[in-house]
C-alpha cells in the first residue's frame, strides 16, 4: 500500500480530473447525437458506456505519466526541480513504474475492447502517442502540441466509444480544443526548466524561442481554445449555459494568464493545477446545462 501511495503520488493521479470532464464532454455530445439522452433512458447502456470510458481515461492518463516518469528518470534526476520525485528518492523503483505504466495500459486497452471495435483499432495509435511524447521532447520543440494532441484524443475518443465513427466536425473541433488548450499550459509549464533543458539538449519552445516568446504563443494558443470551444457549442446547437460557461472559462484564462510573468513564474503551480481544474469542470458543467437547457 505504501508503494502504491507512492506511484500514485508521483503521477499525480488526482490530476485526472482535468482530462477525465472533457472525456464526459465528447461523451454528453455523443449521447445528444445519437439521441441517446431522449426519453426513454437507456440507463444500462449510458452506465456501461460511463464505467468504460472512465476506465480507458484513467488508464491512458496512469500509463502516460508511468512511462514519462521511467522514461525520464536520468534526465528528472540532473533536474534540481524533479530531483526529488519518488524514483530520484529512491522511494520507488524505475521497473515497478514500468511494470504499473503496463497493469494501466492493459486496463486502458481492455476498456477499449468493452466498448467498440472501432476505439479498438484506434487504440495502438493512442499508445504510441503516449509512449512518443516522453521522447519527443528529445527532438522536437513541438513536444508541447504532441502532448496537447494525445490529451485531445480523450474527448474525441468518448465521442467514438458511442457513436463508433468520428464523422462530423464536433470530435474534431473538441479535440482540437483541448489539444491546445492542454499544448498552451505545458508552454507556461515548460518556462521552469529553460536552463536546464538547454543544457541536457532537451527542445521546447521555452528553451529555443526564450520565455517571453513562450508566455505569448501560450496566450495564442487559449484564445485559440476558447474560439474552438465556440464552435463546439455553434456546431451542437447548445444553449445559453454554454455560453455563460465559456465566457467564464475565458475569464479564468486571462486570470490564469496574468498569474504568470517573464520575470516571476513563482505561480505557475496555482496557473497549471487549479485553474486547470476549474476551467474543465466548468466546461463539463456547462456543456451538460446547455444541452437541456435552450
Amino acid at each position: 500500500m505504501s508503494r502504491l501511495r507512492t506511484f500514485l503520488e508521483m503521477i499525480k493521479f488526482e490530476h485526472t480530473i482535468f482530462a477525465l470532464p472533457f472525456a464526459y464532454l465528447g461523451m454528453a455530445l455523443a449521447w445528444a447525437q445519437v439521441g441517446a439522452l431522449a426519453a426513454p433512458l437507456d440507463w444500462a447502456r449510458l452506465a456501461w458506456q460511463f464505467v468504460w470510458i472512465t476506465v480507458a481515461m484513467a488508464g491512458a492518463r496512469t500509463a502516460a505519466m508511468a512511462f514519462n516518469r521511467a522514461i525520464d528518470a536520468e534526465i528528472d534526476a540532473r533536474n534540481p526541480r524533479t530531483a526529488g520525485r519518488p524514483i530520484q528518492a529512491g522511494r520507488i523503483s524505475k521497473q515497478a513504474v514500468w511494470i504499473a505504466g503496463f497493469i494501466a495500459l492493459a486496463f486502458m486497452l481492455f476498456a477499449a475492447w468493452q466498448l467498440n471495435d472501432f476505439v479498438l483499432k484506434l487504440a495502438p495509435l493512442a499508445v504510441l502517442g503516449l509512449v512518443g511524447y516522453a521522447y519527443s521532447k528529445r527532438f522536437t520543440w513541438l513536444c508541447h502540441l504532441w502532448l496537447g494532441l494525445v490529451d485531445g484524443a480523450a474527448a474525441a475518443g468518448a465521442w467514438a466509444a458511442v457513436t463508433e465513427d468520428l464523422a462530423g466536425p464536433i470530435p474534431w473541433l473538441l479535440w482540437a480544443a483541448v489539444a491546445v488548450w492542454i499544448g498552451g499550459f505545458d508552454l507556461i509549464y515548460a518556462c521552469q526548466d529553460v536552463e536546464i533543458d538547454r543544457a541536457q539538449g532537451l527542445f521546447s519552445v521555452p528553451a529555443r524561442f526564450g520565455v517571453p516568446a513562450a508566455l505569448r504563443i501560450a496566450q495564442i494558443a487559449h484564445v485559440l481554445t476558447v474560439a474552438l470551444l465556440a464552435g463546439v457549442g455553434l456546431a451542437a446547437g447548445l444553449g445559453w449555459p454554454y455560453w455563460l460557461g465559456l465566457a467564464i472559462v475565458a475569464g479564468l484564462l486571462i486570470y490564469e494568464h496574468s498569474l504568470v510573468k517573464p520575470h516571476d513564474l513563482s505561480k505557475v503551480n496555482l496557473a497549471f493545477f487549479t485553474m486547470n481544474g476549474y476551467i474543465s469542470v466548468i466546461t463539463l458543467v456547462a456543456t451538460v446545462l446547455g444541452l437541456w437547457i435552450i
